[in-house]
């Protein structure tokens, strides 16, 4: 950010010409020339820790676990969504994490089950409200356990409803102002890692850019008109069911690793565990350039800090961040 100074102007005010014996007024010598007086040096306006847009509101936050293939699309509430995660689950698909706070739209959905993933990532927001559909039975003490505010379908049935013209399991949503009722004491939004401004020097020129996982791929292509790294999933536009294909001014490919977690559903798929704490490598793509990148989370309560190649922040650009938790080779743990 660029902060302007306006230099203040000197003016001087003229010696007065006294031709009485009567004293000056104290404080203000007779002759005596005015002080110079600096205007202020605006300050910047706040920003939210989650977008860098112009914010200074602090809003409970809300992570919601949201269906990610043909099946559950098109998806709603994603659009308002501050950051998105990409996470794979059985069999090599994917699901997503959404995080809300300083937009929080009416609805969202469908809502899906939780991944054992999902409680890795969660405590870097402190303890926030988790809405999700259900979990694997060995997974729940492990939920009860988590630093969150379990809102899920089974605590908080009130919240949810079937969406007509859709069909079981891909037609569960929720009304996020019930979620968010019943997690009044959920953490409020705060610093998370993530740097914004001006772009760094050695950006790559990019108009696309894909990241496979073992049963869906993701092409981000960038839209100059839109301003944003628009999204193809499995080679067809990603829309959003309140219009318009799904995208962000900022697309962040972290590589992590991943393997074989404790957990598996009926058909014996294990769930994939992604570590999204420790280091590694990554790719930002940003204002139609791609930048190598390196992240560093060293705990769970920590934020996921990214740094150019050179030790540098990895400024993002403003606005709605999608982070795809992706392996360099694909693999079905």
């Amino acid at each position: 950010m660029i902060a302007v100074t306006l230099a203040g102007v000197a003016v001087l005010a003229p010696a007065a010409a006294c031709s009485s014996d009567k004293p000056t007024a104290p404080g203000n010598p007779a002759g005596a020339a005015g002080e110079p007086s600096a205007a202020p040096t605006p300050t910047p306006e706040p920003t939210h820790p989650f977008t860098g847009l112009p914010g200074a509101a602090r809003r409970a936050v809300l992570a919601v676990k949201i269906e990610n293939t043909s099946a559950g699309k098109p998806q709603l509430g994603l659009k308002s969504a501050d950051v998105v995660y990409i996470e794979q689950v059985e069999a090599g698909l994917t699901r997503l994490m959404a995080i809300f706070s300083s937009k929080i739209p009416a609805k969202i959905g469908p809502v899906r089950s939780a991944r054992i993933s999902d409680l890795h990532i969660v405590p870097q927001f402190g303890r926030p409200a988790f809405a999700y559909s259900g979990a694997q039975t060995k997974m729940l003490p492990f939920i009860a356990e988590a630093p969150l505010f379990d809102v899920s379908d089974s605590r908080q049935p009130g919240a949810y409803f079937r969406q007509p013209g859709r069909f079981a399991p891909y037609n569960l949503f929720a009304n996020t102002r019930q979620l968010l009722a019943g997690a009044p004491k959920a953490s409020k939004a705060k610093d998370i890692g993530f740097t914004f401004g001006d772009a760094p020097e050695g950006g790559v020129p990019r108009k696309a850019y894909s990241v496979k996982y073992p049963a869906a791929s993701f092409t981000f292509g960038w839209s100059e008109a839109a301003g944003k790294w628009l999204i193809w999933q499995d080679g067809k536009k990603d829309m959003a069911a309140e219009g318009g294909q799904l995208g962000a001014p900022t697309i962040v490919v972290q590589y992590t690793k991943t393997e074989r977690s404790q957990f598996h559903d009926k058909n014996q798929s294990y769930t994939p565990l992604v570590h999204s704490t420790g280091k590694g490598r990554a790719i930002v793509l940003r204002d139609g350039q791609a930048f190598k990148a390196r992240w560093s989370r060293p705990k769970e309560k920590d934020g996921t800090v990214f740094t150019t190649e050179t030790g540098e922040p990895m400024n993002f650009a403003p606005g709605q961040v999608w982070v795809a938790l992706a392996s360099a080779k694909p693999v079905i743990p």
